[in-house]
């Protein structure tokens, strides 16, 4: 089976084309990211594209979709939680969520106890704390950095994703690590593959978004009588 992964909770967009065999085992046949800023909507459905090309596969070929549900962004999140939902939709195949911050964890298992870090803007970060075997014990959440900071000193050996990096000083001595600072669409793909390997029911794909987004409809709109 040929399961299409995609992240776009960060401003990176991420997909990935894996192999995924009856045991669940997975191996990754190309994969493709770009730097995206606010353009998800530009890049995610080229990026899909070459990642079905460099793999001389079509759509037709999917048997499954996964895709990072955040917590991200508003905007950047939607984009590619519709899309994984669309193409699932149009191929009549079922889709799986994952939790981002739980594939950038996974790229880090072996470093102990985690606390996993993105950037949630408004001077806030998205987390989630793991235990020394990569399960999640608490989160994912939205704080301030220092509040968090000082909350996970002794909780956690190290911390990994870009928003730890960019808020390292809210830290302290707690150690950072400042490769793979994002999620990987292999490794949504990863933590999907024994749903998809069981052939379990369709999910709904529901955004973690954590809070309200961003932009909001403007107040104190004068009424308008017409002439």
């Amino acid at each position: 089976m040929l399961l299409l992964a995609l992240d776009s909770s960060t401003p990176r967009v991420t997909v990935a084309l894996v192999g995924l065999a009856r045991d669940g085992a997975t191996r990754v046949l190309a994969e493709h990211a770009d730097e995206a800023g606010n353009r998800h909507g530009e890049l995610i459905a080229p990026a899909i594209t070459r990642v079905l090309a460099d793999a001389d596969a079509t759509p037709a070929n999917l048997g499954a979709i996964a895709c990072g549900v955040g917590p991200g962004p508003f905007t950047g999140l939607r984009v590619g939680i519709v899309t994984a939902a669309s193409i699932a939709d149009g191929l009549g195949v079922p889709a799986y969520g994952v939790c981002s911050l739980d594939a950038l964890a996974a790229a880090h298992r072996d470093a102990g106890r985690l606390l996993a870090v993105t950037d949630a803007r408004r001077k806030q970060i998205y987390w989630a704390r793991y235990d020394e075997k990569g399960s999640r014990v608490e989160g994912p959440d939205v704080t301030a950095p220092a509040e968090l900071g000082a909350a996970m000193r002794g909780q956690v050996d190290r911390l990994v994703g870009a928003g730890a990096i960019q808020w390292a000083e809210a830290f302290g001595d707690i150690t950072i690590e400042e490769s793979d600072p994002w999620p990987h669409a292999r490794l949504v793909a990863m933590l999907a593959a024994d749903r998809a390997a069981r052939g379990e029911p369709s999910e709904q794909l529901t955004p973690m978004y954590l809070r309200r987004p961003d932009a909001q409809p403007p107040a104190g709109l004068k009424p308008v009588t017409p002439r």
